[in-house]
């Protein structure tokens, strides 16, 4: 599936107070990015990116996988980065430095300390971030090398080259930047991502760096990257797989001078903007999703959350749903049978499920609708399900992909 306009879905709208900039490269004042070459990827191309904010009283906040098996970055920047003052970001692509033991670790503290050197900030406030494929020596000599080089490249238009340099499998750059009207004044947000395969709820593989020249607190900035976090990354599926190297990572420089008061109209606005910031990255995470065709939202709402929770995301990680929405098959007995795989015991379960608005069940039972309609709406690039469980007070989304050839054949030969 191509690259589509920023915000040109209509499950992502762009709130009133937020513009879409038109030179994306541009970050927020204080902030300096570079990517360059080192020969880390087999394929070649930019590998090794950093990410500096020159502002000393920088603010920032993180979020990482919850994988049983992180990745040495991940590791690292847990225990040796103060979370809530990151300046500068390291990050490869080619190799994930994951699955790779004391070495690995040894590898990551290289980079941070090199990091640290050309940012000419303190080795505890360097993230240090990698993407690629698991199980096999990083070879941070190159790293070290390729950071040498993007010290004398880091530029305040630098993002292009920083997210070429975190890109794997992704066939676009998922990226935008917005001008957010604030009642003291206008700021600028950026984002650079990467994910296109390896993708779960729980959250996504991917990479996710946020920028901005707002002054957000310490508890403000987490505080929103949490909650936004959570309707974004956490509420995609590519293939159910969960990434040893998910990192998230929001960085306010504010050299912009805009205050953003705690519990204010303030942080209100800013947090819309940043929400809609990372659905839409999300949104373009599964709409790559090696060889997709079509991404799905499927939205579940009944009276007992944890069914909830556990209809919609059975429905977005089934193989049998997401090669119906390849093929733009209506064939909703793959959602029926993927919501009794979540909810056993319980039958007969009085499940209602409708596919871009036309009901074709109700209370676990078939009822007459338009097939040849259904069937012409289920071709677009968006197909939106919508299943009602008993009892309400509960409500959650997943957007996934579909699964087609393409993703066996990217995966097959992933490494060789």
């Amino acid at each position: 599936m191509a690259a589509l306009e920023p915000f040109s879905s209509r499950w992502v709208p762009l709130p009133e107070h937020v513009r879409l900039l038109t030179d994306p490269d541009r970050l927020p004042d204080g902030f300096r990015a570079a990517g360059v070459a080192a020969g880390i990827k087999p394929s070649g191309g930019t590998d090794v990116g950093l990410l500096v904010s020159d502002a000393v009283e920088t603010t920032s906040a993180a979020r990482f996988t919850r994988s049983g098996t992180a990745a040495a970055p991940v590791l690292l920047t847990r225990e040796r980065c103060r979370l809530d003052a990151i300046r500068a970001v390291v990050v490869n692509s080619g190799n994930a430095n994951a699955a790779t033991g004391s070495m690995g670790l040894q590898d990551a503290a290289k980079m941070q300390g090199a990091a640290s050197m050309c940012a000419g900030v303190p080795e505890d406030q360097v993230a240090v971030c990698s993407t690629g494929v698991i199980g096999v020596p990083l070879d941070a000599r190159a790293v070290v090398k390729g950071l040498s080089e993007a010290r004398g490249e880091l530029r305040a238009d630098g993002a292009g080259d920083l997210q070429r340099a975190i890109m794997t499998t992704d066939l676009f750059e998922k990226r935008a930047a917005l001008a957010v009207e604030l009642p003291g004044g206008t700021v600028r947000l950026t984002a650079q991502a990467k994910g296109a395969g390896m993708i779960q709820p729980s959250f996504a593989t991917m990479l996710c760096f946020v920028q901005t020249d707002a002054l957000l607190s310490i508890a403000t900035a987490d505080l929103l990257l949490a909650v936004c976090v959570q309707r974004s990354f956490d509420r995609i599926s590519v293939d159910g797989q969960l990434s040893t190297n998910d990192t998230a990572i929001l960085q306010a420089s504010g050299a912009s001078g805009v205050i953003v008061e705690p519990e204010s109209d303030g942080e209100r606005l800013f947090g819309e903007a940043l929400d809609a910031l990372l659905r839409e990255l999300a949104l373009a995470i599964v709409r790559d999703g090696e060889g997709s065709e079509r991404i799905g939202r499927v939205v579940v709402r009944g009276g007992h959350g944890p069914n909830v929770e556990r209809t919609a995301r059975a429905v977005a990680n089934s193989p049998l749903v997401k090669t119906a929405l390849h093929g733009g098959d209506p064939n909703w007995g793959r959602i029926v049978q993927a919501a009794g795989m979540a909810i056993v015991d319980a039958a007969p379960l009085p499940i209602d499920v409708a596919i871009e608005g036309v009901q074709v069940c109700v209370a676990g039972q078939a009822i007459g609708h338009d097939v040849e309609e259904l069937a012409a709406r289920v071709k677009g690039p968006e197909v939106e399900y919508v299943i009602g469980l008993p009892g309400d007070g509960f409500e959650t989304e997943v957007f996934f992909s579909d699964l087609g050839h393409e993703y066996i054949r990217i995966n097959a030969e992933y490494t060789t």
